[in-house]
C-alpha cells in the first residue's frame, strides 16, 4: 500500500522551517483561515461534563443538522470527520477483491481506505477539464464493482459534477458516494436525490466552512436501508458541541464563506498574471494550478523555506501542479510576492 500523505500541523511546520507559528502562511490544508464561530470557543470553555461519555447516537447534532440540510434526522449519520464515514461505507459494502471506482485525480483517502478494506481500486482518469468520464466509469465497472466515489467539488481540481452524470451512474445500480466536503463554497448539492435513490450517499464536513478541522466532524445523508447498518460513534463531545454551535451561528460563518469566495476570485486573477502558472476555475476553497517547465516541486520547496505552504502532490498525474488554499487577502499578497521572486 502507498502511505497516505498527511498535512503537517503548524507546530511541525514551524520547527521544520524555523519560522514562528505566527508567521506561517498555511495554504496547503483547505482550512478556513478565519477560524470557528466565537460561540464555539465560548461553549467549549464552559461545558461542565467532559468526564461523561458523549452521546454515541449524536441526537442533538443530528436534530440540528435536520434543519440545516433539510432531511429527516434518521437519514443523517455523523462521523469523526467524513474520513470515518468513508471507511465505514467501504467496510459495509466491500469484500476482498471487490472493485471501487476512483475518478482520478481526486481525494487520496478513497484509494487508501479501499485498499485497507481489501478492495481493488480501479482508476478512471478525468478528461482535460477534470470532468468525470462517465462512459469510462461504466466500462470499468464489471460485475464486481460495488462503489464509486465522486467528490463535488472535486479535490484537488475544484470542479463540480453535474447532476445528469450522477443520475446516469445511479441507473447502473452501483452505490454512488458524492463527497460534498466543499459544498458551502459551491452551493451545488445532490442531497435532494437521496430520497429518490437507495444507492446514493452524500457526505459533507464541518472542517472547511465551519473552521473546526481540528475537531473532526463529518456527516452523511444516507438512504434509510444503508443508514441502519452503519454505527459511527467516535465523535467526541467537544466536536459535537462545536458543530452544534456552528449551526447556531450561520450568519457569522456565512460572512467568512463569502469572504473566502471573494478572495478565491482575486487569488485566481493574481495567479493568472504569472507566466509560469495556469490556474483552473474552482468552486471550492482552493485553486489548482498547472506549473510550466517542471517547476512545481521546486517552487513548493522554496515557498516552504519562506514559511508559505501550498500542496504539492508527488504523483504522475499531478507532478506539474500545485494546489493553493484560499487564505486571507494578506496571505494572497505574500504568496504572489514570493512567487514573483522565485519565478
Amino acid at each position: 500500500m502507498k502511505p497516505y500523505s498527511y498535512i503537517a500541523p503548524l507546530e511541525a511546520l514551524s520547527q521544520h522551517t524555523g519560522v514562528a507559528v505566527e508567521g506561517i502562511i498555511k495554504l496547503d490544508g483547505n482550512e478556513n483561515p478565519y477560524g470557528c464561530s466565537p460561540k464555539v470557543k465560548e461553549a467549549l470553555s464552559t461545558y461542565p461534563y467532559y468526564h461523561v461519555y458523549p452521546d454515541s447516537e449524536h441526537r442533538e447534532l443530528r436534530k440540528a443538522l435536520e434543519g440545516y440540510v433539510g432531511v429527516p434526522d434518521n437519514r443523517l449519520l455523523v462521523g469523526s470527520g467524513s474520513d470515518e464515514l468513508i471507511d465505514l461505507i467501504l467496510r459495509l459494502f466491500i469484500e476482498p477483491g471487490d472493485k471501487v471506482i476512483n475518478c482520478v485525480p481526486t481525494f487520496g483517502m478513497y484509494p487508501f481506505s479501499t485498499e485497507t478494506c481489501g478492495g481493488k481500486v480501479v482508476n478512471v482518469p478525468r478528461d482535460e477539464s477534470f470532468a468525470a468520464d462517465v462512459s469510462g466509469v461504466k466500462k470499468a465497472m464489471g460485475e464486481s464493482a460495488k462503489l464509486i466515489f465522486l467528490a463535488s467539488p472535486n479535490n484537488p481540481t475544484g470542479n463540480t459534477t453535474p447532476q445528469r452524470d450522477v443520475l446516469e451512474l445511479l441507473e447502473t445500480g452501483i452505490v454512488v458516494v458524492v463527497d460534498e466536503a466543499y459544498y458551502e463554497f459551491s452551493g451545488e448539492t445532490m442531497v435532494p436525490l437521496v430520497a429518490e435513490h437507495d444507492s446514493l450517499i452524500v457526505l459533507r464536513s464541518f472542517s472547511k466552512w465551519a473552521g473546526i478541522a481540528g475537531l473532526r466532524v463529518g456527516y452523511g445523508v444516507f438512504p434509510e436501508k444503508i443508514a441502519q447498518h452503519l454505527p459511527p460513534y467516535n465523535v467526541n463531545i467537544a466536536a459535537q458541541i462545536a458543530a452544534i454551535e456552528s449551526l447556531k451561528d450561520l450568519r457569522y460563518l456565512q460572512r467568512t464563506i463569502q469572504a473566502i469566495i471573494a478572495e478565491r476570485q482575486r487569488l485566481f486573477g493574481r495567479l493568472a498574471e504569472l507566466d509560469s502558472f495556469k490556474p483552473f476555475p474552482s468552486k471550492a476553497n482552493f485553486i489548482l494550478c498547472s506549473v510550466l517547465n517542471n517547476q512545481a516541486e521546486g517552487i513548493h520547496q522554496q515557498l516552504g523555506r519562506r514559511g508559505i505552504f501550498v500542496r504539492y502532490f508527488d504523483t504522475p498525474l499531478l507532478k506539474d501542479y500545485l494546489r493553493i488554499s484560499v487564505g486571507k487577502p494578506e496571505h494572497t499578497d505574500a504568496l504572489v510576492a514570493a512567487l514573483k521572486e522565485i519565478c
